[in-house]
């Protein structure tokens, strides 16, 4: 008998059982076919997200200045509250619509991520009058229902660049129509003009971020206008003396409407 010790005596397998089969191998697309449906799935989304849900704007204009500068670029809500609210920035649509065929859907999505200008006319105002009201601007001033409406200039701690002089009205505002006005009183074109007043279903959205410059970045507050309020009683005012010899003073012409 050897003195060295022995490998104990290996195990036959069990009958019918060989050796542990592969994981399938996993079927992969093809990188060639994988990237344009990639492409397509993107391009689909974001056409989807800008027609139903957001869309971006760039600003051209300095008619909403200082609230939006030129060239600042907003995000607009196209699926939220219906009825625009008083101080709401909205934007609205007027003319004609975008060229049909893949060229005008490339171009839509261009515009709705803000890369370049809307094929159609596309507005961004303040929301002034509600349906049903009656406007009147005396002297830059604007008065709901003969309620003064509060607004004051950045200086003063609100959203006008400076009060107008300008008088308009009164008119009465149609049902189901909106009268808007620019930020930027004494330079914007807007319901005091030939834009009219702005029926509901050419209200694209509110805007409620602005998205470009990053130093500007932030949200547009719903809603950022106080209600009217009514002029405050007054007693009755003595006249002035007059110097017997000074000629009459001449009244005062109302301006233009700001473009």
């Amino acid at each position: 008998m050897s003195d060295f010790p022995t490998a104990p005596p290996v195990e036959p397998p069990p009958e019918g059982r060989g050796p542990e089969p592969e994981a399938p191998k996993r079927r992969t697309i093809p990188f060639w076919v994988e990237v344009p449906l990639l492409v397509l799935l993107a391009f689909g989304l974001a056409l989807l997200l800008k027609t139903f849900v957001v869309q971006a704007f760039y600003i051209p204009s300095s008619s909403m200045v200082p609230t939006l500068e030129v060239n600042d670029r907003v995000l607009v809500n196209k699926i939220g509250d219906p009825d625009p609210e008083r101080g709401d920035v909205i934007v609205f649509q007027e003319g004609e619509v975008g060229e049909d065929g893949v060229g005008g859907t490339l171009r839509d999505l261009a515009a709705g991520l803000g890369l370049v200008p809307p094929a159609q006319k596309d507005f961004i105002k303040r929301v002034i009058g509600l349906p049903g009201e009656e406007l009147e601007v005396r002297e830059g001033v604007v008065h709901i229902d003969g309620r003064e409406l509060p607004e004051a200039t950045v200086d003063d701690g609100g959203y006008l660049a400076e009060r107008s002089r300008d008088s308009y009205g009164p008119i009465d505002i149609p049902e189901g129509e909106y009268f808007l006005m620019g930020d930027n009183r004494p330079n914007s074109a807007d319901s005091r003009g030939s834009l009219g007043t702005i029926e509901e279903d050419e209200i694209v959205g509110r805007a409620f971020a602005l998205i470009w410059p990053p130093s500007r970045v932030g949200s547009l507050p719903a809603g950022d206008a106080e209600d009217p309020v009514a002029a405050p009683e007054q007693g009755p005012v003595a006249a002035p003396e007059r110097d017997p010899v000074a000629a009459p003073a001449t009244g005062a012409t109302s301006g233009g409407v700001a473009r």
